[in-house]
């Protein structure tokens, strides 16, 4: 909407670009700027009438395999959940504003967002509507891979004709790795891999909303970024003409997090639940592949890389030896264990987050 006001107001525009720099006529960095503030706005907003409505509906329901984990967490017994709801009301509504509705980038983020966001309210709706735990694991996996290859192929059709673009780029060094068709493949894993370790981060108050705030922050510039060509040239890293108006759906992501994050800090007053947690992870993953970044994600998105590894050596080390390699699984319910108190683990985990955003950012130079 915004950028169809923009091409309304050309003879306008022409004259304020005398005073300006840049690709003013599109206003990218403004429409990034305006979509983070506007999601904020809309979170804030949408929170407190939302949260309300959660409240009769849909209240989580702490009931883990582990019994000291539940008496742990017994105090979060009925807090409202799936406030994904509202994380992803608020970033489409920034990004039929602010974004560029024939690109697309800015088309796969919405349709990540809503398809990713619906499978998460299907899964949290089974979940606290019955005594299932959610979804079978086996189906909640088909219906997100089916999506992943979507979006996958699609990816795969703009970037046929983007130098590099289909091929797996190593940061430090410049060296590229041709995928050609196995693109398709590896983006998928990409997508289902990004979500499920955002969902899995999900599970103390305000830590994976806090995580994604900072991952969320450095994969807007890198999208930013790599559609610029000028300073894609200056870093080194691969140039992909239209990549920065995936720069606005990302910015609006970050606002909508810090909103939700108002009302998801300790004690939290709502969860994020599957609703929340699986699109934005997929939108985080499609950033990175976006960008041609994958390498990338993984330093910036450690903390969630952590977490899901954590699960994966709890559950194989029992498997193989009877006996469990951390307290409890994912890492964080670890510290928990360990007498930890929650603020605490979170806040370090928010630390952590950062700093590896800023590593991934200043790797970009390393050559």
């Amino acid at each position: 909407m915004l950028l169809w006001l923009l091409h309304h107001f050309r003879p306008f525009l022409e004259q304020l670009e005398l005073l300006t720099s840049g690709d003013s006529r599109v206003f990218l960095t403004g429409r990034i700027a305006l979509a983070s503030l506007t999601s904020f706005v809309a979170a804030l907003l949408l929170g407190p009438v939302l949260i309300g409505w959660l409240k009769g509906r849909f209240r989580e329901r702490i009931a883990s395999d582990s019994e000291r984990l539940n008496e742990l967490h017994a105090e979060k017994q009925s807090t409202p959940t799936m406030g994904g709801l509202f994380i992803c009301a608020a970033i489409l509504i920034a990004a039929f504003l602010c974004g560029d509705l024939s690109s697309p980038y800015t088309l796969s983020g919405i349709g990540i967002v809503a398809t990713f966001g619906g499978l998460g309210a299907w899964d949290d709706w089974v979940k606290l509507s019955s005594k299932q735990n959610g979804l079978k694991v086996r189906q909640k996996f088909v219906v997100q891979w089916l999506l992943a290859f979507g979006f996958a192929a699609a990816l795969y059709v703009t970037h046929r004709e983007v130098p590099q673009g289909l091929s797996l780029v190593i940061p430090i060094g410049g060296a590229a790795i041709p995928l050609g068709i196995a693109f398709v493949a590896w983006a998928a894993f990409v997508l289902v891999g990004s979500s499920n370790g955002v969902n899995l981060t999900d599970g103390l108050d305000g830590l994976a909303s806090g995580c994604m705030v900072f991952a969320g922050g450095a994969f807007t510039a890198l999208t930013y970024l790599a559609g610029h060509k000028e300073m894609a040239e200056y870093l080194a890293i691969p140039y992909v003409a239209g990549c920065g108006e995936l720069a606005v759906v990302m910015g609006a992501m970050v606002g909508a997090m810090l909103g939700f994050l108002w009302f998801n800090c300790y004690p939290a007053q709502v969860f994020m639940g599957d609703a929340g947690s699986l699109p934005i992870g997929a939108l985080l993953g499609l950033a990175a592949l976006a960008a041609r970044q994958e390498i990338l994600l993984v330093i910036v998105g450690g903390v969630f890389v952590a977490e899901t590894l954590s699960v994966i050596a709890q559950v194989g080390w029992f498997k193989l030896t009877g006996t469990r390699v951390l307290a409890c699984s994912p890492l964080h319910n670890h510290f928990l264990f360990k007498g930890d108190h929650e603020i605490k683990i979170v806040t370090r985990f928010w630390i952590t987050s950062a700093l590896l955003a800023v590593l991934a950012i200043a790797s970009l130079k390393i050559q």
